[in-house]
Formats: structure tokens, sequence, C-alpha cells
């Protein structure tokens, strides 16, 4: 898989200099300069999710989702706008999966049960459970919790949307401006603190080996193959702790905003 494309700069943003709208011809030149990004995206996103779902499908939204970021852009709040397109084009691709509706009742009731098990064994050990005591809490085998995190791996990462929907009322604007700005809303950059802490705390408590993968992963960008490959294990293996890592980071998030 392609790496993060390198030539989009943050130049992008003397594109919004002038106060009058874009015109059409800068606008095409804004799109076609975004379009790798877009592709990347996708790309990586798709290798994820079931071959039913389309990756041209997925580039379709992200040029939807780039549109809207550049009708909705606003140089004032100091935002670049490569990371605040990024967020647009993330966003729309996610935004038109869950409309999609393809993951199977089955699949969802499995993920609950997981991420339900996953807590109640850290709770009761004081430390992330092993695999082999993760498979005696659900009553089956070591191989049929491997097949399972297999089965599951395709929806098995952080919901962006569930934050968004737990955004106390008093944050106002756009969630991805608050992410996205330097916070100069002093109750936008708490509650962006809370939220960045209580994320760092829950990575820092997984697994070594688990929160190796998820740095590689989402910091560096590696692939799942490539990060095997640092680490010393299969791809397959390196899928499984990635979606062991994603079930313990949902259901630390979803408890503490549920608190």
């Amino acid at each position: 898989m392609p790496k993060t494309p390198n030539k989009i700069r943050d130049y992008t943003n003397a594109y919004f200099s002038r106060p009058e709208p874009l015109d059409p011809a800068r606008r095409d030149e804004l799109i076609l300069t975004y379009t790798p990004l877009i592709k990347y995206i996708a790309n990586r996103l798709a290798s994820r999710l079931p071959p039913q779902v389309a990756v041209d499908d997925l580039i379709s939204c992200g040029i939807v989702g780039l549109i809207d970021a550049i009708n909705k852009f606003e140089p004032a709040k100091n935002v670049q706008f490569k990371t605040y397109a990024e967020f647009r084009i993330k966003g729309a691709m996610l935004d038109e999966l869950r409309a999609l509706d393809w993951v199977p009742r089955s699949i969802r009731r499995k993920i609950s049960e997981l991420e339900r098990i996953c807590g109640e064994l850290e709770a009761k050990l004081g430390r992330p459970a092993s695999d082999e005591e993760t498979a005696a809490g659900l009553g089956i085998s070591l191989e049929e919790l491997h097949r399972l995190l297999d089965e599951t791996k395709s929806v098995t990462f952080l919901d962006i949307d569930y934050l968004r929907q737990k955004a106390p009322d008093e944050v106002e604007g756009d969630v991805t401006e608050i992410f996205a700005g330097d916070d100069r809303d002093p109750v936008a950059a708490l509650n962006l603190g809370e939220t960045r802490e209580l994320l760092a705390r829950a990575i820092n408590e997984l697994p070594e080996k688990e929160k190796l993968t998820v740095a590689l992963y989402y910091n560096e960008e590696l692939t799942m193959r490539e990060i095997g490959e640092v680490l010393g294990y299969t791809e397959s293996r390196i899928s499984q702790m990635h979606s062991k890592a994603m079930l313990r980071l949902r259901g630390k998030l979803k408890k503490q905003l549920e608190a």
C-alpha cells in the first residue's frame, strides 16, 4: 500500500487567501491536488473491509468530503486545510459505510460480547486479559478466539462519530474544527484535552505488543504486513492484535463516556 502522499503541503491555505469564493478552475486544481490523498485513505480503509465494499465508492465519497471541506473551510480559524480536508474526507467515507450497514447483526453481537468479556476480565484481574483467559471467559478454545478476531477485524476500529455524538453541548462548532484547530476556545480546549487524555491513558494501558501495533499502524502508517516484519509475527497475528486493541479501547471509551 502506498504511503501518505508527501507532495500535498499546507501551502494550499493560500487558495483561500482571497475574500471571494474559489473560482471553478482553482477548485478543480485543488481537487486534483488532493486526489492522491483521497485514494490513499480509501485504499487504507478498504484493506480492513470485506471485498463487497468497493474502493471506487469510497473514493467518490471522499471527493464529496473534499468538496464539503472546500466549501466550509475558514482560514481565520487557524486550521491547516490539509488537516481539515483529511477529517472531512475520512468522515464522508465512514458515513457511507454506516449508511450501507454492511456489518451483519451476528458480527455486531460478537463484537459486543468480546468487548464485554474483555472489560469484565480486566476489571477482575486488574490488567488486560491474555488470549487464553479471554478464550476461557468466552467458553471457547484459543483457536476459536483467533478465528473470532479474524471474523470481526473489519469493524474493530474506533468510531470517531461516537465521540462526536458524546461531545458536550457547550462546545460550539464542528468537531472537525475542534480536533484540527488550535483550540482557542477554552471550553473546547478543556473537553478536547480530556478526550485526548482519556484516549492516551487507554492506549497506555494496552499490553505492550498491542500498544506497539497501534502506534505503528496509526502513527507510522505501516501496513499489517510491515508491522509483522518489525515485530516478528505473521500479518494475521498482527491483525488479531489490532482487533484486540480496538476492542479494549472501544470498551474503555464507551464506559468512560457513558459514565
